[in-house]
C-alpha cells in the first residue's frame, strides 16, 4: 500500500535491500522468510515488543538522492507480489521524469505530490466513514485481523501491552480486545504464543493483587483460568473487560448483535489511538450511569457535563457539583450524594421559549388578520406553533378566521336544519365516527364524538356536492383537539373548498392532479428514483395516503400536527416537498424493492418513525406503526429536522410554479376520468344490445353533449337542474324530452316524416320506467337497439309498445272520443291488458299518485333496488303481450304509413300494410262474433245482427281499385251500448279461411268503376272499415281525427269522423303472423342499417351548430 511520505534515518538497520536504483530502493525485513537464523529471532521478539508495523509489513520501497542522507517510506507490502507492483509502477512512470530534474529537492518534493495524490485518488473511492479512526489504532487493527485470522466484520475496541503468565513465565506481548473477542499474541525468541477466547465463554472477570501475580486480571471460562499482568492502566482495561463481557452476555439473552452508534459527538480535541468503537462504549457507560442516576428514559443520551454550583432558594446557598445536558433534560447532581438532585424536563422549557418568541412577534408584528407575514413569521412557524395558540394561528394563516367574523350564527343555523336529517352522507359519518382517531382520549367518550357528528354532517348539507368523504372525519378530529366546533368547521371549510380543492368530492380529482404534480416535481429532482416509482405504482397510493389526511394517518400524531402547522402556512408547497424529503431519505431501499407492497412498506416504517422530541403532551399510541413494525430496529427521525432538509434540498419550488402544473394536470386527469368513466358505462352496458364498443363509446359522447348542452345554454332545464354527481356513472348524465326528440332524430333508422315527434315522445314514455321524465343512457342505447339490432319480431313489438300505454299518452288515445261525441261517458276503449278501461277518474287518480311519489327524492335503497330489478332477467313472450282496442290499432297504422313514406319501394310497402290491416280489422270482427253475444236495440229491445260480408267485399274492392269510401251525412241516430270487456280467440282455421277470401276478393274484383248516388245513398253511414287506396294513402291523409271503425249499416256519424268500436281487439300473434305473409313488409324489417354513419353526421352537425346556438342564445338573452 502507499504510505505518507516519512523520513528514515537508518535505512539499513534490521531491513536488507533487495532492488536498488537512482532514486528508490526496495528492502525487505531481517528474518522475514527462510533462514532469518538469530537474526531473525531477535528482530521478530523487537517487533512484538515494539509493536512494530513490519511484523505486518515485511516489505518497504524508500525513496532517496544520491548526495542526500535522508530516505522517505513511500510504500510497504505484506507479501513480495504486492511490493513487487507498486515497484514497477515507480520504474515505469516516475524514473524517466525524475532524470529530468537538476535540482535534488525539487525531485523529493515531485515524488511526495505524486504520492500524495495517488492516496488521494485511492481515497475517493473509499466509501465515507463518520469516524475515522486513527492510523496508528488502523495498522493495529491490520495487525490483529492477521495474525488471529479475524474477518472484516469483527471490529477492535481496544489493545494494550501486557504480560500473560503462562505457568510461572511470562510472556510479554499484546492483548487485543474485541467486540466478541479477548486476544493475546507473544514471540520471544521463537517462542510464539496465541490465544483466542470468546466473551461468551467467559463465567468471571477479577482483579486482584498476590504475591505471585502483582495487580493483575483473571479471565475464567469453563476450562481453563488466564493471568494478564503489567498493565500500564490495568483499571481502565478492566473496565473495558467488563463491558465487552456484560455485552455479550445481554447478546446471549436479547439474541441480538452489537450495533456500532454512529451518533456519537465529535471530540473536541484528536485522540491518539483511541477508536470509535472505544469511544462509543465510553459514551454507552457514562449514559448508563447518568440514566440510572436520574431514572430517565433509556433513550435518553448524555451530551456532556461540568462543574457548577446550584442556589437552592430553600437553603439560600450554593451547593458545589456537577450539571448534566443531555437532549431533553438538564440535571444537577451535588458532590455529597444526599445533598441535592434536580431534574428539569427541557421540553416544558422550549414550549415556554416558543410562547415568549410568539408573543415578541405579536408585539413587533401585531395580531390578527392585519398580522404583517415576513421571513420571521415562517421561521417560528417552522420551529413548530405552541400547543396554546395553535388553534389561533391556524385560523389565521387559513383565512377561516375572516370567513368565520364574515358569518356570524351560520353554523349554529346549519346544525339546527341538520340536526335529524339523514340521507348518504349521514350514513357514512356514523359508520366513521368511531374509526376517527380512536387512539386518542378526547374521541373515545360521546362527548367528543357528538361533536365531530355536528361539524361533519354540517358541512355536509352546507355542500352537498361533497358530502363526506372517509378522509375528512380524521382532519376535522385534529381540528378539534385545538378548536372549538364553531372554528373546525370553518378551517374544514377552508380545507376542502380553497386549500385543497376538490380533493374530497366523490373522484377525488384534487389527489389525483397533486398525483400528476408529484409525479412531475420527483422526475425533476429525483430523476433516478422516478421511472422506479412508475415501476412500482407507489405515486397513486402515496396521494391518497399522503396527501388527502396530511400525513394525519401515516406519521405518529405528534409529528404529523407539526405538518399541518406548515400546511396551514404554505398550504400544498409543503405537503409537495416533504414528500420529496422523505422519497429522498429513502432512495436506497425503494430502488431496491421489488414490487409496490415492499416499498409502501420501507416508507411506512421510515414514517412511523418520524418523532417530535419537542412535543409537551403525552405519546399517543401510532396504530399503523403497530401493523407496520418489522424485526429491524429503525432509526428516528426528528419532524424538524425532515421539514429543515425539505426546505434546504426543494426550496426553490414556488406556489406560482404549482399552481400552473396543476392547471395542466387538472386537463389530463379530468379527460382521463371521463374517459374511464365511459368505458365502464360501455362496460356496464348488456353486449347483447347488438352495438360494438365503438359505436356504444361514440352514442355516449353524443348522449354527454346533448346533456351538458343544457348545462350550458338550457336555462332550468329538468336534466341540468338534477344533476347529481354523486350517483353512479351511468346515471349521472340523463337527458329530457326535447333532447331525446332531438337525438332520436338523428340516430333513427326509420323515417317518421312529421310524425317524428309524436313518435319520440311516445318511446320517450316508454323508456322512462321511474317516470322521472328523465332517460340515462342504458335507457336510450336499449331503445336505439331494439330498432337496429332486433329482428322482425323484435322489432314489431317495440312498435307495439309504442301504441299502448304508457307510450301511449291518454291525451293521444282520447284524440277521437274529443273529435265526435258519440260515445257516453261510460263507454270507453280498452286498456293495455285488453280489458275495459276502468273509470277515467280512478286513472287520474293513479297517475296523481304515482306523480306524487316520484317527485320525492329516492334514497339510496331506492337505488339498490332499481339495480337489483335490472340486474333479474325479464322474459317475455310474445303470448304475454297485451292486446290492443281499435283505435290503438288505427294509431298503429298511421305510425307504420309514415315510416314507408319517402322509402324506394313505398308503393308496395302501401299496398302490402293495406293489405295486413285490411285483414286484421276483419279478423278482429270476426273475433266479437266469437266472444260476444247479439246485441239488442237500446230502446225497442230487438235483436240486431251484424252481416259484414258485404261490407267487406266492397271495403276490399274499394281498396284494391284506389277508390275510397264515400259517405252522406245523416241525422245521428242513438249510440249503441256495447260491453266495455271484448276479448276475442281466433284459430289458424279462422285466420287461414279468412285469408283465402282476401285472396279471392283481390282476384275477383272488378276494375274501379266510378260509384253512382244510389249506390251512395245505399251506403248511409261510414263503412264499417275506413280505407284508402295504397296508392294515393300519404302521411297527412290520416288525420288525428281519422278512425276506422266497425258500427251498424243503420248508423251515421258527426261530421268529425268514424266513432269507435269498443269491443274491437287484435294481438300481437295476428299481427306478427298477418305481416309475415307480406315480402315487402319483412325485408323492410330485416334490412339492416348503419348507425356508425349516423354518429358521423350527428358529430359534424354538433361541431358546426354548437358555436350557432351559443350566439343565438345569447342574443335572445
Amino acid at each position: 500500500m502507499w504510505l505518507n511520505p516519512e523520513e528514515v534515518l537508518l535505512a539499513n538497520a534490521l531491513w536488507v535491500t533487495e532492488r536498488a536504483n537512482p532514486f528508490f530502493i526496495l528492502q525487505r525485513r531481517r528474518g522475514h522468510g527462510k533462514g532469518g537464523g538469530l537474526t531473525g529471532l531477535l528482530v521478530g521478539t523487537l517487533d512484538v515488543v515494539l509493536d512494530s508495523s513490519a511484523r505486518v509489513a515485511p516489505y518497504r520501497i524508500l525513496h532517496q538522492t544520491q548526495e542526500s542522507q535522508i530516505y522517505w517510506t513511500v510504500a510497504c507490502g505484506s507479501s513480495r507480489k504486492e511490493i513487487t507492483e507498486h515497484w514497477e509502477w515507480l520504474e515505469n512512470n516516475l524514473l524517466q521524469t525524475l532524470s529530468i530534474f537538476e535540482n535534488e529537492d525539487d525531485i523529493t518534493t515531485f515524488v511526495k505530490g505524486k504520492i500524495h495524490g495517488i492516496i488521494a485518488e485511492e481515497n475517493k473511492s473509499l466509501l465515507p466513514k463518520d469516524e475515522e479512526d486513527p492510523g496508528k489504532f488502523k495498522e493495529a487493527e491490520l495487525k490483529m485481523r492477521k495474525q488471529f485470522g479475524m474477518p472484516e466484520g469483527e471490529k477492535l475496541v481496544n489493545y494494550y501491552s501486557c504480560s500473560y503468565w503462562k505457568g510461572r513465565v511470562p510472556r510479554q506481548g499484546w492483548l487485543y480486545l474485541t467486540v466478541n473477542h479477548l486476544c493475546f499474541y507473544s514471540f520471544l525468541l521463537g517462542k510464539e504464543v496465541t490465544l483466542i477466547i470468546q466473551w461468551l465463554d467467559v463465567i468471571q472477570l477479577e482483579k486482584n493483587a498476590t504475591l505471585l501475580f502483582p495487580e493483575c486480571i483473571k479471565v475464567s471460562t469453563r476450562d481453563n483460568e488466564y493471568f494478564f499482568s503489567m498493565f500500564l492502566n490495568i483499571s481502565e482495561t478492566f473496565k473495558l473487560m467488563e463491558q465487552l463481557a456484560n455485552i455479550a452476555m445481554r447478546q446471549l439473552l436479547d439474541n441480538e448483535g452489537f450495533l456500532e452508534d454512529r451518533n456519537l459527538p465529535k471530540p473536541t480535541r484528536p485522540l491518539k489511538n483511541i477508536s470509535a468503537l472505544k469511544r462509543d462504549l465510553d459514551a454507552r457507560a457514562k449514559n448508563e450511569q447518568y440514566r440510572s442516576t436520574f431514572r430517565l428514559p433509556k433513550d435518553e443520551r448524555l451530551d456532556g457535563h461540568t462543574d457548577c454550583t446550584l442556589w437552592t432558594p430553600f437553603a439560600k446557598m450554593h451547593i458545589p457539583g456537577q450539571m448534566f445536558v443531555s437532549n431533553n433534560y438538564i440535571c444537577f447532581a451535588s458532590k455529597e450524594e444526599e445533598a441535592c438532585h434536580l431534574i428539569i424536563p427541557l421540553r416544558e422549557a422550549k414550549e415556554k421559549m416558543k410562547e415568549e418568541s410568539w408573543n415578541i412577534h405579536f408585539f413587533e408584528y401585531g395580531r390578527g388578520m392585519c398580522m404583517y407575514r415576513t421571513s420571521k413569521t415562517r421561521e417560528l412557524v417552522l420551529k413548530g406553533i405552541p400547543e396554546n395558540l395553535r388553534g389561533e394561528l391556524w385560523l389565521l394563516f387559513s383565512g377561516a378566521l375572516n370567513e368565520m367574523a364574515t358569518h356570524p350564527g351560520y353554523y349554529a343555523d346549519l346544525v339546527e336544519k341538520s340536526t335529524g336529517k339523514c340521507n348518504l352522507a349521514t350514513d357514512e359519518i356514523e359508520r366513521d365516527l368511531h374509526r376517527s382517531m380512536p387512539e386518542h382520549p378526547a374521541f373515545q367518550n360521546e362527548l367528543g364524538i357528538a361533536a365531530l357528528r355536528r361539524v361533519l354532517t354540517a358541512y355536509a348539507f352546507r355542500n352537498p356536492n361533497i358530502g363526506y368523504c372517509q378522509a375528512m372525519n380524521i382532519v376535522t378530529s385534529v381540528l378539534l383537539l385545538y378548536c372549538n366546533e364553531e372554528e373546525a368547521f370553518w378551517l374544514l371549510v377552508s380545507l376542502c373548498e380553497r386549500m385543497l380543492p376538490d380533493y374530497y368530492n366523490t373522484r377525488v380529482v384534487g389527489a389525483l392532479v397533486d398525483q400528476g404534480v408529484f409525479e412531475e416535481l420527483t422526475r425533476e429532482f429525483l430523476p433516478q428514483l422516478s421511472e422506479k416509482m412508475q415501476e412500482l405504482g407507489v405515486i397513486s397510493t402515496i396521494s391518497l395516503s399522503w396527501f388527502l389526511t396530511l400525513f394525519l394517518s401515516v406519521m405518529p400524531f405528534e409529528s404529523a400536527v407539526v405538518v399541518v402547522d406548515c400546511f396551514f402556512y404554505e398550504g400544498i408547497k409543503l405537503i409537495l416537498q416533504l414528500s420529496l424529503a422523505v422519497l429522498e431519505a429513502n432512495m436506497d431501499s425503494l430502488l431496491n424493492s421489488n414490487d409496490e407492497g415492499e416499498a409502501m412498506t420501507s416508507l411506512g416504517r421510515y414514517l412511523d418513525n418520524v418523532v417530535n422530541k419537542q412535543s409537551v403532551s403525552p405519546p399517543i399510541p401510532h396504530l399503523h406503526a403497530l401493523l407496520t413494525s418489522g424485526d429491524e430496529l429503525p432509526v428516528e427521525v426528528d419532524i424538524f429536522d425532515l421539514i429543515k432538509a425539505s426546505y434546504e434540498k426543494f426550496s426553490n419550488l414556488r406556489a406560482d410554479d404549482i399552481e400552473q402544473m396543476r392547471f395542466k394536470q387538472r386537463l389530463k386527469v379530468i379527460q382521463s376520468l371521463e374517459d374511464s368513466a365511459k368505458r365502464s358505462v360501455v362496460r356496464a352496458i348488456s353486449t347483447d344490445l347488438g352495438f360494438s364498443m365503438e359505436e356504444l363509446e361514440d352514442m355516449y359522447v353524443l348522449f354527454k353533449a346533448q346533456h351538458l348542452m343544457s348545462c350550458y345554454w338550457g336555462g332550468n332545464r329538468t336534466s341540468s337542474n338534477r344533476h347529481d354527481p354523486s350517483l353512479p356513472y351511468l346515471e349521472q348524465y340523463r337527458i329530457d324530452l326535447d333532447q331525446f326528440q332531438e337525438l332520436f332524430t338523428q340516430l333513427t333508422p326509420w323515417s317518421f316524416g312529421p310524425h317524428t315527434s309524436i313518435l319520440a315522445a311516445r318511446i320517450f314514455r316508454l323508456l322512462d320506467t321511474n317516470k322521472d321524465s328523465l332517460i340515462n343512457f342504458k335507457e336510450f342505447v336499449t331503445g336505439l337497439g331494439g330498432m337496429y339490432h332486433g329482428d322482425m319480431t323484435d322489432k314489431l313489438k317495440f312498435l307495439y309498445k309504442l301504441h299502448l300505454p304508457p307510450a301511449l299518452s291518454a291525451e293521444e288515445t282520447e284524440s277521437a272520443l274529443e273529435a265526435t261525441n258519440f260515445f257516453t261517458e261510460d263507454v270507453t276503449p280498452e286498456d293495455s291488458d285488453g280489458r275495459g278501461n276502468g273509470s277515467r277518474a280512478e286513472n287520474c287518480d293513479s297517475q296523481d299518485k304515482k306523480e306524487e311519489k316520484t317527485t320525492s327524492v329516492p334514497d339510496y335503497k331506492y337505488y339498490l333496488r332499481m339495480w337489483a330489478s335490472e340486474k333479474e332477467q325479464k322474459k317475455e313472450t310474445i303470448k304475454d303481450m297485451p292486446k290492443m282496442n281499435q283505435e290503438q290499432f288505427i294509431e298503429l297504422c298511421k305510425t307504420f304509413y309514415n315510416m314507408f313514406s319517402e322509402d324506394p319501394v313505398e308503393q308496395e310497402l302501401y299496398h302490402a300494410i293495406a293489405t295486413v290491416a285490411s285483414l286484421l280489422l276483419r279478423i278482429g270482427e270476426v273475433g266479437k262474433k266469437f266472444s260476444n253475444p247479439p246485441l239488442r236495440n237500446s230502446e225497442g229491445g230487438q235483436t240486431i245482427t251484424r252481416d259484414p260480408s258485404s261490407e267487406e267485399e266492397e271495403q276490399s274492392s274499394a281498396l284494391e281499385n284506389g277508390q275510397p269510401r264515400t259517405t252522406k251525412e245523416q241525422p245521428p241516430t242513438v249510440p249503441i251500448p256495447v260491453p266495455g270487456n271484448s276479448r276475442a280467440t281466433v284459430t289458424e282455421d279462422d285466420i287461414q279461411k279468412l285469408k283465402k277470401e282476401v285472396g279471392n276478393v283481390e282476384r275477383n274484383s272488378p276494375p274501379t268503376q266510378p260509384t253512382s248516388d244510389d249506390e251512395t245513398k245505399d251506403d248511409t253511414s261510414v263503412s264499417s272499415y275506413s280505407m284508402v287506396s295504397a296508392s294515393s294513402l300519404q302521411c297527412e291523409d290520416i288525420a288525428d281525427d281519422t278512425v276506422l271503425v266497425g258500427c251498424e249499416p243503420g248508423n251515421v256519424t258527426p261530421k268529425y269522423g268514424s266513432t269507435i268500436d269498443a269491443e274491437w281487439s287484435i294481438s300481437f300473434e295476428q299481427i306478427l303472423a298477418s305481416m309475415l305473409t307480406e315480402q315487402a313488409l319483412v325485408s323492410y324489417f330485416e334490412k339492416k342499417v348503419d348507425i356508425a354513419q349516423k354518429i358521423k353526421q350527428k358529430k359534424v352537425e354538433r361541431q358546426i351548430s354548437s358555436s350557432s346556438e351559443h350566439e343565438l342564445s345569447s342574443v335572445s338573452g
